[in-house]
């Protein structure tokens, strides 16, 4: 059964950063495409950006230049790399893995002072 679990979230002053981390077991991690999407409360869960198996990567306007997307195929393993953190940031942060429409099971990012 195929598993994606995510860690890293935490609270952080502004301008902070933070790496997130979405381990995932039980299938070819490899061929997957692999998304971070967030959900701030009261509002719709968004994209924020993508890796291809082929490492194409795209992002949500609002975290260009601040997030970066990595994975790690031999770990099973998709990062996101959050640098000058905002307030609003904050927001539980799932992993996302497609084909197939898995999520993980998201991990808080609370971004204040």
């Amino acid at each position: 059964q195929v598993q994606l679990v995510e860690s890293g979230g935490g609270l952080v002053q502004p301008g902070g950063s933070l790496r997130l981390s979405c381990v995932v077991s039980g299938s070819a991690f490899r061929s997957y495409n692999m998304g971070w999407y967030r959900q701030a409360p009261g509002k719709q869960r968004e994209f924020v950006a993508f890796i291809s198996p082929g490492y194409y990567t795209n992002y949500a306007d609002s975290v260009k230049g601040r997030f970066t997307i990595s994975r790690d195929n031999g770990k099973n393993t998709a990062y996101l790399q959050m640098n000058s953190l905002k307030p609003e940031d904050t927001a539980v942060y799932y992993c996302k893995m497609t084909p197939g429409d898995r999520w993980g099971q998201g991990t808080q990012v609370t971004v204040s002072s």
